[in-house]
């Protein structure tokens, strides 16, 4: 492991560590909070050891026209910005990341913010932007020489270990919350040869049982505890502020669940900054769902000093996490930012996913807090119709399907949640229908929905 190039900062007590002192769990012994990597190089008085920002654009750019397989990569194509491994060569990759950018023009049209786009993640190759974190820390793994990785989920981190661990040759083992997973992360899992474990108890029990078995046996924790994770899913930041030409937006919207997503994107764009890379940071805002809230709660309470863990309850599966680990790097993401922490309600979750839809986008339901956070920010007047603004899409639509089916059916939601957006969900919703096998009668069928559509 490289540690003359990194090092490990508690975030908490500000205690650092070479790599290999971080323990099983990666908890501070001094205090118990989360590490971050850190580049004691890229310091102002760095010398030789700070990367130049023209140099690193350019090489960057050059990487994209290469066939070599880290160059394919949209988290190795950055390694400058992640020297983590001691050779890059024992990187393991399925070619994840350089991820689209979508204008979203029916949703700019209808918030009036000409700019408004989706960054979606679920275009990794497991479905969802954990791949970019997996390919970062199970590398981490493999050249320390673990056999097996672990991890708990709620569906997205099981896919993208079990297929990592894969292709690495590595066992993997995934604990996940009986019965509140969608099917087909679940299968994913299963299908790249992972030992499944389902526990009769929420994600935060999972993860648990698992921090008790790491530290009994010699298995490498792969949750975003893990600061590894953090180190591949902070390119998404490199990503978007490449394609504006190092410009970056005035505003990005994450999901937030475990809330590492937003954590290591507030850690790339201050990195960029630092070196040079860009001028100014976007405002991060983490949008969550109502009754799965603990950092929302935090902020109205105590500005996000302290938080109080709660029973999450979403149908968002991805997102339905009550005690988030990374909760303090989230909230100094979003001060140091100037961005907004808020909730959404079912209903606007389900409406926003199908609006994204309607864009010929798919993504899974945590994805869709993101346009419903913004239709608040913008009513509130927090975002201006000159704004450049940023969704972050998570997960790939066929991540859970059965919720879209359920959605458009009518049985998604319950009456009284429903009711505030009744006219919307009724405009939106596309059930299929059953008619007799002539031209007539499908012509009958269209002109008795049409008056419905948007």
């Amino acid at each position: 492991m490289n540690d003359n190039l990194h090092q490990l900062r508690c975030f908490g007590c500000g205690t650092r560590i070479r790599g290999h002192q971080a323990g099983s769990i990666f908890r501070c012994k001094e205090c118990g909070d989360l590490f971050e990597v850190e580049y004691p190089g890229w310091s102002a008085a760095g010398g030789m050891d700070r990367p130049n920002a023209g140099a690193l654009k350019w090489l960057w750019r050059e990487r994209r026209s290469s066939s070599e397989l880290l160059d394919r990569s949209g988290v190795w194509r950055f390694r400058e910005m992640l020297p983590i491994l001691d050779s890059f060569g024992s990187a393991i990759t399925l070619q994840e990341g350089n991820t689209p950018l979508y204008h979203l023009p029916r949703a700019a049209k209808a918030l009036g913010v000409d700019q408004i786009y989706a960054k979606h993640q679920g275009m990794n190759p497991t479905g969802s932007f954990k791949d970019t974190g997996m390919t970062a820390a199970l590398s981490v793994a493999k050249e320390r020489g673990f056999e097996w990785v672990a991890c708990a989920s709620t569906g997205n981190t099981s896919a993208a270990m079990a297929a990592y661990a894969a292709r690495a040759g590595l066992k993997s083992l995934v604990l996940i919350p009986q019965g509140k997973i969608a099917w087909g992360k679940l299968a994913q899992a299963m299908d790249y040869g992972a030992v499944t474990c389902q526990l009769n108890t929420d994600f935060d029990g999972c993860l648990r049982v698992l921090l008790s078995i790491v530290q009994e046996a010699p298995i490498y924790l792969l949750n975003s505890v893990n600061p590894y994770r953090l180190e591949g899913q902070k390119t998404p930041a490199l990503e978007i502020a490449e394609y504006f030409d190092w410009s970056v937006p005035e505003h990005i919207l994450v999901p937030g669940g475990n809330l590492a997503n937003s954590s290591a994107l507030g850690k790339g764009f201050r990195e960029m900054k630092a070196l040079g890379l860009i001028s100014r940071l976007p405002k991060i805002s983490v949008i969550q769902a109502e009754e799965a809230n603990p950092l929302v709660r935090s902020f109205r309470e105590n500005d996000g000093e302290a938080m109080e863990p709660v029973k999450a309850t979403t149908r968002a599966t991805a997102i339905r996490i009550g005690n988030p680990a990374s909760w303090r790097k989230a909230a100094h993401a979003i001060h140091e930012t100037g961005g907004w922490c808020l909730d959404v309600s079912e209903a606007e979750i389900a409406v926003a996913k199908a609006e994204i839809g309607r864009e010929g986008i798919g993504s899974e339901p945590a994805s869709a807090v993101t346009l419903a956070g913004l239709k608040k920010l913008v009513a509130d007047g927090r975002v201006a119709p000159s704004d450049t603004v940023v969704l972050l899409l998570t997960g790939h639509t066929l991540k859970d399907a059965e919720y879209t089916i359920d959605f458009h059916k009518g049985t998604l939601l319950r009456p009284e949640e429903a009711e505030p957006l009744l006219p919307e969900i009724a405009a939106l919703r596309r059930n299929a229908v059953e008619v007799d096998a002539t031209p007539g009668a499908v012509l009958k069928a269209l002109d008795e929905i049409q008056s419905r559509w948007v």
